[in-house]
C-alpha cells in the first residue's frame, strides 16, 4: 500500500513540473516589475495588470490541467477500490487503516485543487468568456467526493452485513470531507453580491478553518441567538429613523425651534460614540448580558421620549434619546457573527446583518407615516410625536422577553480551551494539511529546496505570518497606529458619505415643510423610498459593476457623482422645486450607498489583520467614524438654524461640499494603493 502511494505521488510530481517552471518564470517577471516600480518605471497598478495578463495567457492550460487532475484522482480511487475488494475477502485491520488514510490523502489532494487566490478568481469567475467557468462546473469534483464518502463510510462499517445504503442517511463526519464540501460551497455559493453585501459589516471572513475551529464553532453557534442579534440590529435602526419625519414637529410642540430636530436626532448618535466601545469590550465576556442591558436602556429611552410631550420637557426628550444611544448593541451583534457563527454561513450572516440594517432604515420612517392619530388615554397623549416612542417601547419589551427565553450564551475562552485542546489532539493531521495548503500547491518536501536555488526567497509570507501572530489592538491609540494612509483616506470617505446622508435625512422634514409644505406622511413615504433603494443598488453594484470595473474606479466615480448630487441640492434658483430636491436627494443618497459598499469592501481587504478581531476592531473604527459624522451633521443643522430657516439648506450643504472635495483629492493621492 505504501509503495503504491509513493508511485502515485511520483507520477503526479512529474505532471506538476511543467507548471512549476511557468510559476518560477512569472515569479521572476514580478520581481522585475517590483524593481521597475521602485525605480519609478512602473506603478503598482501597472504591475498588477501586466501580471494578470500573464495569468490570463495560462488560464486555459490551467483549466485543462485541473480537469486532468480530477481524472488522475478518479484513477487513484479506482485502484484503491481494487485494494478494498481484496480487503473484503481477506480483512486486515492494519491494511484497513492504511487504506482509509490513502482515501483521505486523495481528499487532501482534491482540497488543494480547490484553493484559488481571491483576486484572480473573483475578478474572472463571472465573466462570460472566462475559462474559469469550466472550473465551477465541478461534476467531476462531486463524483470524487461521493466516491471518497462512500468508501470511507464502508471502511467505518467494516464487518457489517449491511450496506451504507441500508443505513439512515447520515452525513459522513470526516474532517477532510467536510473541508472539501466547505471549499466547494465557498466556490459555488459565495456570489459577488453576497460578498459585497457581507463586507458592509466589516466582519472577518477567514479561510477554511481547522477541525478544532469547526468544533468550537459548532458548540458556540445557535441559530435563534443569531436571529436575536439580527432582530436587535433591525429594531435599533427602526428606532433611529422612526422619529425623523416628526422630530421638527415634536421640538416645536415643546417650545423649541424646528431646527432643534438636529439635536434630538443627533443625541442618540452622541451616546453611541461611547456605547460602541463599552459594548465591544463587554462582548469579550458575554453576549447575553449586553443585549439585555441594551433592551432595557432602549425601553427606558423610548418611554421617556414618549412621556416628554405630557411633561412638556425638551430635557426629558433629549435624555430619552441619549438612553437609546447608550443601548446601541451593534458592536455586540457584529462580534457575535464574527466569533460564534461558523465560517460556512458567516458570509450569509454578515449579509443578513447589513440587510436587517437597511430594512430597519426603510421601515422606521414608514412606520412613522402610519402613526397619524391623536387621542388621550387618562393623562397620556398618543399622537404622531409620541407614538413612535410608545411603539418602540412595546417592541423592546417584547424583544427582551424573547431574548430571555431563547438566547443561548455561547462558550467563551476558558470553556473553549478544553474543547479546542481535545479537538487538536484528534486532528493533528488536518492541522498539517491546513498549514501545507498555505504553501504553493506544487511544492513537495523535495521541491521546497528548489525554491531557494536562485536566492529569491520571499519574505512577504513570513512577514504576514508574523503580523497575524500578534494579538489584536488593545486601545484606540494602538488601533490608530495600525492605520495606513489609504485606510485613513477610506475612513475619511466613510465620514464624508455618512455626513452627507445624515444632513439629507435629518433636515428633510424641515426643508420639505419650509419649501413644499409636505405633510408628515409625505415625508415618511419619501424617506422610506430612499431606504428601500439600499438593497437593489447594492445588488446592481455587487452583481454587475464589480465585474466590469475595479473597486477603486467605482469608488472615485461614486465620489464625483455624490459631489454632483450635493451641488444640485443647493438653493440657487427661485423657486426651489420639488423635482430639483427629489432628484438631487436620490443622486446623493444612491451614490452614497454605492460609495459606502465599495469603500467598506476595500477597507475590509486592506485593513491590518490585527483589526479583524478584538475590542478595537475595524468594525468599531468604521462605526465610530460614521457615528461622529452623524453627530457633527446633526449639530450643524441645529447651529445653522440660528442663521434662519431660509439659509438652512445652503449652510448645511456647504460643509458636505468641502468634505466631499477633500475626500476626492485624498483619493487621487492614494489611488495607486487601493486594490
Amino acid at each position: 500500500m505504501v509503495n503504491f502511494g509513493k508511485r502515485l505521488v511520483a507520477d503526479q510530481i512529474q505532471e506538476w513540473k511543467g507548471y512549476y517552471i511557468n510559476y518560477k518564470l512569472m515569479k521572476k517577471r514580478v520581481k522585475q516589475y517590483v524593481h521597475q516600480t521602485q525605480a519609478g518605471g512602473q506603478d503598482h497598478y501597472q504591475v498588477l495588470k501586466e501580471f494578470s495578463r500573464m495569468l490570463d495567457d495560462q488560464i486555459e492550460k490551467i483549466v485543462l490541467f485541473l480537469l486532468e487532475q480530477q481524472g488522475l484522482l478518479a484513477s487513484r480511487l479506482q485502484k484503491l477500490g481494487e485494494q478494498r475488494e481484496i480487503l473484503l475477502e481477506q480483512p486486515d485491520i492494519s491494511q484497513v487503516c492504511q487504506l482509509r488514510e490513502a482515501y483521505r490523502a486523495v481528499g487532501q489532494d482534491l482540497l488543494k485543487l480547490l484553493r484559488f487566490t481571491d483576486y484572480y478568481v473573483t475578478t474572472r469567475a463571472n465573466h462570460p468568456y472566462s475559462q474559469l467557468q469550466q472550473v465551477f462546473k465541478h461534476v467531476g469534483i462531486g463524483a470524487v467526493v461521493g466516491a471518497l464518502s462512500r468508501n470511507l463510510a464502508d471502511l467505518d462499517h467494516q464487518g457489517s452485513c449491511l450496506s451504507i445504503y441500508d443505513q439512515p442517511s447520515i452525513p459522513l463526519k470526516d474532517p477532510v470531507i467536510e473541508q472539501i464540501n466547505a471549499s466547494v460551497d465557498r466556490l459555488t455559493h459565495s456570489t459577488n453580491f453576497l460578498q459585497f453585501i457581507g463586507q458592509h459589516a466589516l466582519i472577518a471572513q477567514e479561510d477554511i478553518p481547522s477541525a478544532a475551529e469547526d468544533i468550537v464553532d459548532d458548540h458556540r453557534y445557535h441559530f435563534m441567538s443569531l436571529l436575536l442579534n439580527l432582530a436587535n440590529t433591525f429594531l435599533y435602526m427602526v428606532n433611529t429613523y422612526i422619529i425623523v419625519p416628526t422630530a421638527d414637529d415634536y421640538s416645536m410642540s415643546l417650545g423649541a425651534a424646528a431646527t432643534v430636530c438636529g439635536v434630538i436626532i443627533g443625541s442618540m448618535a452622541v451616546a453611541q460614540v461611547f456605547s460602541s466601545v463599552y459594548f465591544s469590550a463587554w462582548s469579550n465576556k458575554s453576549y447575553f448580558r449586553p443585549l439585555v442591558f441594551s433592551s432595557i436602556m432602549l425601553f427606558m429611552g423610548n418611554l421617556l421620549y414618549a412621556l416628554a410631550y405630557d411633561l412638556n420637557s425638551i430635557a426629558v426628550l433629549l435624555i430619552g434619546r441619549l438612553l437609546c444611544g447608550l443601548g446601541s448593541a451593534r458592536a455586540v451583534n457584529r462580534r457575535y457573527i464574527s466569533d460564534c457563527v461558523p465560517l460556512k454561513i458567516r458570509l450569509q450572516a454578515s449579509a443578513g446583518f447589513v440587510s436587517a440594517s437597511a430594512l430597519g432604515m426603510a421601515c422606521g420612517p414608514a412606520i412613522a407615516g402610519l402613526l397619524q392619530t391623536n387621542f388621550k388615554l387618562y393623562l397620556l397623549t398618543f399622537n404622531q410625536n409620541t407614538l413612535p416612542g410608545w411603539v418602540m417601547a412595546v417592541a423592546w419589551i417584547m424583544y427582551l422577553f424573547w431574548l430571555c427565553i431563547s438566547f443561548k450564551e455561547p462558550m467563551h475562552d476558558t470553556e473553549e480551551g478544553h474543547t479546542a485542546l481535545d479537538a487538536d489532539a484528534g486532528s493533528m493531521n488536518n492541522e498539517r494539511l491546513e498549514n501545507g495548503l498555505l504553501q504553493p500547491m506544487l511544492l513537495s518536501s523535495g521541491s521546497k529546496e528548489k525554491q531557494d536555488e536562485d536566492g529569491d526567497q520571499d519574505f512577504d509570507d513570513s512577514e504576514e505570518a508574523s503580523e497575524e501572530s500578534r494579538g489584536p489592538a488593545t486601545s484606540i491609540a494602538s488601533a490608530y497606529r495600525l492605520l495606513t494612509p489609504s485606510v485613513k483616506v477610506q475612513l475619511l470617505i466613510y465620514f464624508m458619505l455618512k455626513y452627507a446622508m445624515e444632513i439629507l435625512l435629518s433636515e428633510s422634514s424641515v426643508i420639505t415643510t419650509l419649501y413644499f409644505s409636505w405633510s408628515t406622511s409625505t415625508v415618511a413615504i419619501f424617506l422610506a423610498i430612499l431606504g428601500l433603494t439600499v438593497l437593489p443598488v447594492n445588488a446592481i453594484v455587487g452583481s454587475y459593476l464589480t465585474n466590469m470595473l475595479e473597486d477603486r474606479q467605482i469608488l472615485l466615480a461614486s465620489e464625483i457623482i455624490l459631489l454632483v448630487g450635493i451641488i444640485l441640492s443647493f438653493h440657487v434658483t427661485r423657486p426651489y422645486s420639488v423635482p430639483q430636491y427629489v432628484c438631487s436627494a436620490l443622486i446623493t443618497f444612491v451614490s452614497a450607498e454605492v460609495l459606502e459598499g465599495v469603500n467598506l469592501s476595500l477597507l475590509s481587504r486592506v485593513m491590518s489583520s490585527r483589526l479583524a478581531r478584538g475590542t478595537y476592531n475595524g468594525g468599531l473604527l468604521s462605526t465610530e467614524a460614521g457615528t461622529l459624522a452623524r453627530v457633527v451633521a446633526d449639530g450643524t443643522i441645529t447651529l445653522a438654524g440660528y442663521l434662519g430657516e431660509d439659509r438652512l439648506l445652503n449652510v448645511t450643504l456647504l460643509p458636505s461640499l468641502l468634505i466631499c472635495l477633500a475626500s476626492i483629492i485624498a483619493t487621487f493621492f492614494t489611488y495607486n494603493t487601493l486594490y
